[in-house]
């Protein structure tokens, strides 16, 4: 949610930041809109006051048994007056509130211009890249020749973007995962959270999944029915979304809250399922395991002061690094052009790591922060001691990483020319010591 003041202040600026996103200006339209709920306001503040003055006139008037008839009819009609104006200004609120909700966070000042992912700049590289051989294969090919990585089951029991891992491959997933929660946790202060999957209506607004991107989400019905709308579409029955990604819960955690200015930064994490429609997603990567509608993450969250955001994002940017450094995999961070951020995010940096079966990077975490874009939504502010005012806070989020496309990672990297896969130095503990990942036999 945008700040009206801001607005209101800096029309220019406002339209401009729109226009590096590659939409079109907006502020005379927002600005109309709330001089019309203004001017409600106070023509209901002056009638109010006139009710006030004629209803003391009213009371006079009767205490000497004068006739105040005149006077009371006036209260009445003011009363008829005052409840226009509130309906009026009930819709021109309304209005404005649903344009701002659908309008994009503005992109730093330090964002690069450009309009798609082809204008987003290379920051660093870590790693050298494998080359590809002819032995070079990608992930499914490893997984299906391994007889760990079933396809066919998946589809069968749930459809198109499902896999089910077997033996090794799935405790390899669980051995990642439960490797970078140990990291976030011991080595980077993050305290470890278990939270819900699915939430409320409100909470996936706080965090901008709603209303903009309602078809990209999966929706339960209490009476147990499941679909990307759950042929629902006005959303009239009782229930709850899916959580697409843990920012969602553990944003929403300071949802309504005043937090102590003292206690920020706020760094939790967690390890989840995420359930994403994949609405505009046809036709891309419909092979193996990169792109599905259920996929397991380990996403880091930071509530931070106004003043402590754009540390806090270089910092968890080089957390999630320290994940695919720690397994030595090859990748590269962008910083993403003002075009190709996502829809609350006011920075992006994406780390994409090397495949290469697919002799390319792909995206493997993407670290944002949103300045107090989510913060507005959810009403979450902070407080110094001793003071009486509130600021806004600052959300971040992060993945740190994706277990599946680091699962993908690792397959791709570490394979040999027999089939097998090496597991990487760090993950052998969480395996029972196992070293290679080798063709199930029978």
């Amino acid at each position: 949610m945008h700040d009206l003041k801001f607005l209101r202040e800096h029309p220019d600026q406002f339209d401009n930041a729109l226009k590096r996103r590659g939409l079109p200006v907006a502020s005379e339209e927002l600005l109309s809109l709330d001089a019309e709920r203004r001017s409600a306001q106070t023509a209901m503040q002056e009638l109010q006051a006139r009710r006030n003055e004629v209803s003391k006139q009213i009371g006079a008037i009767k205490g000497k048994g004068g006739d105040a008839s005149a006077p009371m009819q006036e209260v009445a009609s003011i009363k008829d007056r005052i409840a226009t104006l509130e309906m009026q200004e009930a819709e021109y609120a309304a209005k404005l509130d649903e344009r701002l909700s659908s309008l994009p966070n503005m992109p730093g000042a330090d964002v690069p211009d450009g309009k798609d992912e082809r204008d987003n700049k290379e920051l660093r590289r870590a790693g050298e890249p494998k080359p590809a051989t002819a032995t070079t294969k990608e992930h499914y090919e490893i997984g299906e020749a391994l007889g760990q990585m079933d396809f066919e089951t998946a589809a069968k029991l749930s459809g198109a973007r499902f896999t089910m891992l077997k033996g090794q491959l799935a405790r390899l997933e669980r051995a990642l995962g439960d490797f970078m929660l140990d990291l976030h946790t011991t080595e980077f202060g993050y305290t470890e959270v278990s939270p819900p999957l699915m939430v409320r209506d409100e909470i996936m607004y706080g965090t901008a999944q709603l209303p903009k991107f309602r078809d990209d989400q999966f929706f339960a019905l209490a009476g147990g029915q499941i679909g990307a709308l759950a042929d629902d579409p006005n959303k009239t029955s009782i229930g709850w979304w899916l959580v697409p990604t843990a920012e969602v819960p553990l944003t929403n955690i300071v949802n309504n809250m005043i937090v102590e200015r003292e206690k920020l930064p706020l760094r939790v994490t967690a390890r989840t399922a995420c359930f994403r429609a994949e609405a505009g997603a046809a036709g891309k990567d419909t092979r193996g395991m990169l792109r599905q509608h259920q996929f397991y993450k380990v996403e880091l969250v930071s509530i931070t002061g106004p003043d402590q955001s754009e540390a806090e994002h270089e910092r968890m940017t080089q957390c999630a690094e320290t994940v695919l450094k720690k397994l030595d995999l090859p990748f590269r961070t962008i910083v993403l052009c003002a075009g190709d951020m996502g829809f609350g995010v006011r920075k992006t940096y994406d780390i994409e790591v090397w495949l290469p079966g697919q002799k390319a990077y792909r995206e493997i975490s993407s670290c944002s922060n949103c300045w107090d874009f989510q913060a507005r939504r959810m009403n979450a502010r902070c407080r110094a001691a001793g003071e009486k005012a509130t600021q806004f806070v600052h959300t971040l989020n992060g993945s740190g990483v994706a277990i599946g496309r680091c699962l993908i990672a690792v397959m791709e990297n570490y394979q040999q020319p027999d089939g097998s896969v090496i597991i990487p130095t760090v993950l052998r503990p969480y395996m029972g010591g196992m070293e290679r990942i080798e063709t199930v036999k029978g």
